[in-house]
């Protein structure tokens, strides 16, 4: 299998209340709309809010969005400021990355990350060979 590009694709049980949440306040850049839904730039990676789809089901327990930022106390304060509630303040985890969790509108666990500049992931292990 040759996988060319992929995607999360959210279902919201209120579509105008997922698209504030994504849009409005966590800020995020618009990459396409379509009749139905809007597609979202997430970094490297794309959300789509699938107003076509809603109304189903909530989010599966075992699907959690990871989103990696620069600076989690800066991206807190913003959050704040746009009225998204702080579910779980950033703490460094075991595994060495700051972490703090939020949801959207339907409860979906929204990780933000920020890896910190000792940490593995921003090692280049090209200089280990």
């Amino acid at each position: 299998m040759e996988v060319l590009s992929g995607r999360v694709i959210v279902q919201p049980s209120d579509p105008e209340a997922a698209l504030r949440f994504y849009r409005d306040q966590l800020g995020l850049a618009i990459a396409r709309e379509y009749p139905g839904g809007v597609v979202f730039h997430a970094g490297s990676a794309l959300i789509e809010v699938a107003a076509h789809m809603g109304g189903g089901d909530k989010p599966s327990p075992g699907c959690v969005l990871w989103l990696q930022v620069r600076d989690i106390a800066g991206t807190r304060s913003e959050l704040e400021g746009r009225g998204v509630a702080i579910l779980r303040e950033a703490r460094i985890e075991p595994w060495g990355l700051v972490e703090m969790h939020i949801a959207d509108p339907d409860g979906l666990k929204i990780i933000i990350v920020e890896v910190p500049a000792d940490h593995p992931l921003r090692r280049d292990t090209r200089a280990d060979k």
